[in-house]
């Protein structure tokens, strides 16, 4: 399996961003992964999240899971993607198996491998000002597009898709609708058409509190870039 390098808001936290030089994408996979980067909150029954998914992002959902079992729904914010998609799936997996739930409220902007992590939720509400954004996949040289339909290259994002309950024509839409440098935010009749969510969208709250003091400059960021 090659690698997937652009399962971030890539002109956000680009992989060529952090060292300069595209002959240098797996090193920079190994900087963003070489910390937390993933920023979680417990609020009674629900645990916050927000910012970058990487490698080490299942280790702290585990562990912030288990010394709080009360947690039955993860509240996506703030969140451009996951820099190791590998991982990603088998949090995502685990989340689906601990038959939690997932959320965004009116402010939350989540992109591309949030996207997908949000799919691992039993029930998945949204309320009414959330922001999805998709795009392609890139391997650091060709598009996901660009791989034959049957190509196994597919695979690890359409299974894991198909896995979580989601029409398969999802993981299609994401890739043919913006290439791996850009983002196409959803509008609400895809969002629905594509079964994103399990209830109808809520009516939204603005003023909903949500416990990450720069939560509006990493949104804003998001939405900037």
């Amino acid at each position: 399996m090659k690698l997937q390098l652009s399962k971030i808001v890539l002109s956000a936290i680009s992989v060529t961003a952090v060292l300069g030089l595209a002959s240098c994408e797996t090193a920079a996979i190994l900087v963003l992964n070489s910390t937390e980067k993933t920023t979680l909150s417990v609020q009674d029954d629900k645990l916050y999240v927000m910012n970058l998914l990487n490698s080490k992002t299942f280790g702290q959902m585990q562990k912030t899971i288990a010394a709080n079992p009360q947690v039955d729904t993860l509240v996506f914010t703030a969140m451009p993607g996951s820099i190791d998609d590998e991982v990603t799936f088998e949090m995502g997996r685990w989340l689906r198996a601990k038959k939690l739930n997932t959320h965004l409220t009116a402010q939350s902007v989540i992109a591309s491998g949030a996207v997908d992590l949000f799919l691992s939720g039993v029930n998945r509400t949204m309320e009414n000002g959330a922001k999805l954004g998709v795009h392609s996949w890139s391997d650091g040289f060709k598009e996901a597009a660009e791989f034959p339909q049957h190509s196994p290259e597919h695979m690890l994002n359409r299974d894991y898709i198909v896995d979580m309950g989601v029409p398969d024509a999802f993981y299609w839409f994401t890739i043919y609708e913006a290439p791996a440098d850009a983002i196409h935010w959803m509008s609400q009749s895809e969002i629905l058409k594509h079964g994103l969510i399990t209830a109808p969208i809520i009516s939204g709250d603005t003023s909903s509190d949500i416990p990450f003091k720069d939560f509006e400059k990493q949104r804003l960021d998001i939405l900037e870039n």
